[in-house]
């Protein structure tokens, strides 16, 4: 049985509705997985985990969250080499630069990313939550 995080930063709550489909999809695919605010989350439990899905929505100037969540994300990057991973989050302008972002950055650190990133604009509809739910299967599976 494969163990998965889901770690996350949400102002809204549309970020945290995604996390929970991810959830709901790793749970889904036999995983033992576990939903985490980014501020529990520490670069000492990276290794307790075979995959990890990152959210964070866009902010500012299509940025990643930076008072929470980008410190964690820096924190854990240097563990996340060879890491199964996993990014979403979600957007209200902007034509996801931040996630291109963001990709980009993991890739150069050698993260594993096992899909493409999922992005959705304000809140999840139907379609996203069930996208969320197949990427936490798929990550569960990877």
């Amino acid at each position: 049985m494969s163990k998965l995080a889901v770690v996350y930063w949400s102002g809204t709550g549309n970020t945290q509705m995604m996390a929970e489909s991810i959830l709901k999809g790793a749970k889904a695919a036999g995983a033992e997985a576990t939903l985490f605010q980014a501020s529990e989350f520490t670069p000492a439990m990276v290794d307790d985990f075979d995959s990890i899905a990152l959210g964070c929505p866009a902010m500012g100037a299509e940025v990643l969250e930076d008072s929470e969540f980008e410190p964690m994300y820096e924190e854990i990057k240097p563990k996340l080499a060879g890491k199964k991973l996993a990014l979403f989050g979600s957007y209200d302008w902007g034509d996801g630069e931040w996630m291109r972002d963001w990709a980009e950055d993991c890739k150069a650190a050698n993260c594993l990313l096992v899909s493409e990133p999922l992005i959705a604009h304000n809140e999840p509809q139907d379609e996203d939550k069930n996208a969320c739910e197949v990427l936490g299967f798929e990550l569960a599976n990877a």
